[in-house]
């Protein structure tokens, strides 16, 4: 392997939970009587975008509502539990990055969230994982089409200069998971506590669970 390819925030850090706390806050901030308990958010997460989430869960209900304003209220939220909080790493994953790094290989992270909130993310884990860490950051603000689609990978491998095959991805959902091995990348699952239950049998290569082991990523 000469790249680890890193499918998002929260696999760096479980911040599953604290997402949704932030997303029944914004839901509040914008008036609305919406509360996603924690099994209803469990349901939601094999697919991957927050907006699209919303956009979703509205016209279910037969509502019109600004989807991007509520997401964005929930990101600023999210930012300012990190800021105030600070996160702790996921197990295994500094090691896996450090081993990595050690070993040559470049790191990218490959991620459908925004640019700010990686930056709140890498600051709330107080210089355990840093930008320089990190050679190739895809974020949605990149212009690729989101996942499960297989390009930001191919945007993100391009970048590194690497084929799929000399890379590993390490994601924890199912559409990530699912846009990594469409781009013909090796994927290991390392399912958070909200995607633990979720079928990552026919969209990852191999399943982690509890500790991310850097050997697993080589």
């Amino acid at each position: 392997m000469t790249a680890l390819l890193i499918g998002s925030i929260s696999t760096l850090a479980d911040t599953s939970e604290r997402q949704r706390a932030a997303f029944n806050a914004a839901f509040a901030d914008h008036g609305l009587d919406w509360h996603w308990g924690r099994d209803d958010y469990r349901s939601m997460l094999d697919v991957a975008g927050g907006q699209d989430r919303v956009t979703a869960f509205a016209a279910a209900r037969g509502e019109n509502v600004d989807a991007g304003a509520v997401h964005a209220t929930k990101s600023e939220r999210f930012r300012a539990d990190l800021a105030e909080n600070g996160v702790e790493p996921r197990p295994g994953i500094v090691e896996t990055i450090a081993a990595r790094r050690a070993d040559g290989d470049r790191v990218a992270l490959v991620t459908t969230t925004s640019r700010d909130n990686v930056d709140a993310l890498l600051a709330a884990l107080g210089g355990l994982v840093t930008d320089a860490d990190i050679d190739v950051d895809k974020t949605n603000e990149d212009g690729a089409a989101p996942k499960p689609g297989p390009a930001v990978y191919h945007a993100a491998l391009e970048r590194l200069g690497v084929s799929a095959d000399q890379a590993v991805a390490v994601e924890d959902n199912v559409d990530g998971a699912r846009s990594a091995s469409a781009a013909g990348v090796f994927c290991v699952a390392f399912p958070n506590a909200n995607t633990a239950d979720h079928d990552f049998s026919s969209v990852a290569d191999r399943v982690v669970v509890d500790r991310l082991d850097p050997s697993l990523a080589a």
